[in-house]
C-alpha cells in the first residue's frame, strides 16, 4: 500500500501538469491572484478535501442514491460562477470574507482579527467547488482504487492513496498560484481592479464550463499534443509496480485452487484410475459473502455441507456476459436431465457492473432465461474469491464428498462436461442411464477478429481517438475508426467503467465478427439508440433481435443484440444513442 500511495502522489502531480486541469488552472490562478495572502493555501486544502472526498465517498453516495455524476460539475458550476459574481462587486467580496471569518471563529476559535482577511477561508470554498471539477481527471491508479472502493468495504489504505493523489496535484497548483500572485504583485495598488478582472475571468470560465467549451477545448489540444502531455502519467501509472500493487488492493486470488484447477492445467489426466482421469482438488469453498438466493425453498441459502451426497456444479457466471448466456442452454439442459439422479446446479451471480448487483435485475435475467436451478448474487466477489476464480463463465465440478474434481473455463468442450457430471454419479452410485442430456445452444464463431471492447475509460483500447480520459468530454466529429478499433463523438462523459451519451452523441465501431453485442442501460426511462450499418440503417435481415426498423429501445441494463449477420463478416456499425443512454462494453460472437 505505501508504494500505491507514492504512485498516487506522483501521478497526481503529472495530472496536474496534463490538460485536464484547464478547466482548473484559470480559476486558480484567478483566485489565488487575489485576496489575502493564504488564499492559495486555503484553495489547495478546499481542492484536496473535496477532490478525496469526490473521489472516494461521494462512489458510495451517487451509487446509493442513483444521482447523476453530472450533478457534482453543475454545482460547482454554479459556486464557481457565485464567487465570480462577488468578487466582480467588492462590497459581497468583503462581506463574504467577514462572514466566513465569523463562521470560523465560533466553530474553531481561529477567527479573531488577526486571521481577518488572510483570504483562507474563501479560498477554501473555492477549492472546494475545484476539487469537484478537478475529480475526473484521476487517472488509472485512483481509478483503480476507487473501482474497488465502490465494490469492497472502505478503508484508510484507500483513502490514503485518493488523499495522496489530491496532494499531489494541489502542491504542483499551489506552486503555480504563488507564481502568478507574484507576477500581479506589482499590482497591488490596484487591487480592488485586479480582483473585479479576475472574478469577470471566473465568471467566463464558469459559463464556458456550462456550455462545454472547456471540454471542446481539451479534446481539440489533446489531438494535437504528443503523448506524453496528454497523459503524463500514463507509463507511471500502467508500470509493472502499479499493476502488482493494485492487485494486492483488489486482492487478486492466489489460492490453491486456482493454480491447480487453472485452464492450463485442467486437462484430465491418467494418473487416477477413473475413465476421464480425474483429479482431487481437494475441499470446496463454502458459498461465502453471498447475498439474496433465488429458486431455493423460501430463499433459504444453501451450503456445500448440507448438498454432500449430491454431485454439485458450480457454474460462475453475470447476466451481460454474453458468453455465460450461450453457456445456459446447455447448463439448464444438464439440470433438466440430471437432477433427479442427483445433480445440483448452483449458479454464482458474480457481477462484472455496478448495475449487475441489483436483485431485481438479477431476478429479470433469471425469469428472462428460464434457470429454474439455485442462484446466489455474489456482489462482493466472496465466493469468487474462495475458488480464486478468474473467469466468466467457470465451472467447478463437485463429487458427493465435496471435493473439486474438475474445472471448465469459457465457452465449448461440453461434452467433456456432461461426461465429467455422468462419472461423478456413477462415483456416487446414482444411475444415469444411456441417454444424455442432448443439450445444444449457439456456438461462438471462429472467425471473429475483434475483442471485447470497453467503454469506460480503466479499459478503453483502439479508439481513434486517442487516449480515453475520465470526464465530460466532445469529441466532435467521431473520426474512422481503424480495423477493430472504436471512436468516439459528440458529447460523452466517460467515467471508469461506463459512457453516458451526451447531445449529438455517436459511437464508431470496425468489427469483424458475425454478431454484435453491447451491454446497455437507460436509467429512468426508455431512450432510443439508432443502429447503422455501413452508413445505412441495418436491414431487418442483418439486425439483432433487440433492433427493428434500425432502432433499439433501450431500457433495463442488459445485453442487447444488435448485429446478427449470416458469417463473419467486417463492416462498420455507427450507433446514434439518445442523450442518456449508458454503454458498456462490447462482445462479439
Amino acid at each position: 500500500m505505501a508504494l500505491l500511495i507514492v504512485f498516487g502522489f506522483l501521478a497526481g502531480a503529472g495530472t496536474a501538469l496534463s490538460p485536464c486541469v484547464l478547466p482548473v488552472l484559470p480559476i486558480a490562478l484567478s483566485a489565488g491572484a487575489t485576496g489575502g495572502r493564504r488564499r492559495p493555501l486555503g484553495i489547495v486544502v478546499g481542492l484536496t478535501a473535496s477532490f478525496t472526498f469526490a473521489t472516494v465517498a461521494l462512489v458510495y453516495v451517487l451509487d446509493a442514491l442513483g444521482l447523476p455524476n453530472d450533478l457534482l460539475r453543475t454545482l460547482a458550476i454554479v459556486v464557481l460562477l457565485a464567487f465570480g459574481v462577488t468578487l466582480l462587486v467588492p462590497p459581497l467580496a468583503a462581506r463574504l470574507e467577514g462572514r466566513l471569518s465569523r463562521i470560523a471563529g465560533r466553530v474553531g476559535g481561529i477567527g479573531g482579527a488577526s486571521a481577518q482577511g488572510d483570504g483562507f477561508r474563501s479560498g477554501l470554498l473555492v477549492g472546494a467547488s475545484l476539487g469537484l471539477v478537478y475529480a475526473p481527471c484521476a487517472g488509472p491508479v485512483l481509478a483503480g482504487v476507487i473501482t474497488v472502493s465502490a465494490s469492497q468495504s472502505f478503508t484508510a489504505g484507500r483513502f490514503a492513496v485518493a488523499l495522496a493523489y489530491g496532494i499531489g496535484s494541489a502542491l504542483v497548483l499551489y506552486l503555480l498560484m504563488l507564481g502568478g500572485r507574484r507576477l500581479t504583485a506589482p499590482l497591488s495598488r490596484r487591487s480592488g481592479a485586479l480582483q473585479m478582472a479576475m472574478g469577470a475571468v471566473m465568471i467566463v470560465v464558469a459559463l464556458a464550463m456550462l456550455n462545454d467549451y472547456d471540454l471542446r477545448f481539451q479534446s481539440a489540444i489533446a489531438k494535437d499534443l504528443p503523448a506524453f502531455l496528454v497523459d503524463p502519467t500514463k507509463h507511471l501509472e500502467s508500470s509493472a509496480s502499479a499493476r502488482r500493487a493494485l492487485a494486492d488492493v483488489r486482492g487478486a486470488p492466489r489460492s490453491k485452487l486456482a493454480a491447480a484447477t487453472h485452464p492450463v492445467d485442467a486437462a484430465p489426466t491418467h494418473g487416477a484410475a477413473k475413465r476421464l482421469g480425474l483429479r482431487d482438488y481437494g475441499l470446496a469453498p463454502d458459498f461465502t459473502d453471498t447475498q439474496r438466493w433465488f429458486n431455493t425453498p423460501g430463499g433459504r441459502p444453501l451450503t456445500m455441507a448440507g448438498l454432500r451426497g449430491r454431485v454439485v456444479l458450480i457454474d460462475f457466471w453475470t447476466y451481460s456476459c454474453i458468453n455465460c448466456l450461450r453457456t445456459l442452454p446447455y447448463i439448464e439442459a444438464w439440470d433438466k436431465r440430471y437432477r433427479a439422479a442427483g445433480l445440483t446446479i448452483v449458479g454464482v451471480h458474480s457481477p462484472e457492473f455496478p448495475f449487475e448487483k441489483d436483485a431485481g435485475n438479477v431476478a429479470a435475467a433469471i425469469a428472462r432465461e428460464g434457470i429454474r436451478y439455485p442462484v446466489v448474487q455474489d456482489n462482493d466477489l466472496g465466493t469468487w474469491d474462495a475458488y480464486g476464480n478468474q473467469y466468466w463463465p467457470a465451472d467447478y465440478f463437485v463429487d458427493a464428498r465435496g471435493h473439486v474434481r474438475s474445472a471448465a473455463f469459457g465457452e465449448g468442450d461440453y461434452g467433456h462436461s456432461e461426461a465429467v457430471i455422468r462419472e461423478l454419479l456413477a462415483e456416487a452410485g446414482r444411475r444415469v442411464g444411456a441417454a444424455t442430456s442432448g443439450a445444444h445452444g449457439l456456438v461462438p464463431s471462429g472467425g471473429v477478429t475483434t475483442p471485447e471492447s470497453y467503454l469506460g475509460s480503466e479499459r478503453a483500447e483502439r479508439f481513434a481517438n486517442g487516449a480515453i480520459l475520465p470526464g465530460r468530454q466532445d469529441f466532435g466529429t467521431a473520426p474512422a475508426p481503424p480495423q477493430d478499433g472504436l471512436a468516439y463523438g459528440g458529447v460523452w462523459t466517460i467515467e471508469s467503467q461506463t459512457a453516458t451519451a451526451g447531445p449529438g452523441a455517436a459511437l464508431a465501431l470496425h468489427f469483424g465478427a458475425q454478431h454484435v453485442y453491447l451491454v446497455l442501460g437507460s436509467p429512468g426511462r426508455a431512450r432510443r439508440l439508432h443502429v447503422l450499418l455501413d452508413g445505412r440503417p441495418i436491414p431487418n435481415a442483418l439486425a439483432g433481435a433487440d433492433v427493428h426498423g434500425g432502432v433499439a429501445t433501450i431500457t433495463s441494463q442488459r445485453l442487447y443484440d444488435l448485429v446478427s449477420l449470416p458469417a463473419d463478416e467486417q463492416h462498420v456499425l455507427r450507433l446514434e444513442p439518445e442523450e442518456g443512454i449508458q454503454g458498456y462494453a462490447f462482445t462479439f460472437g
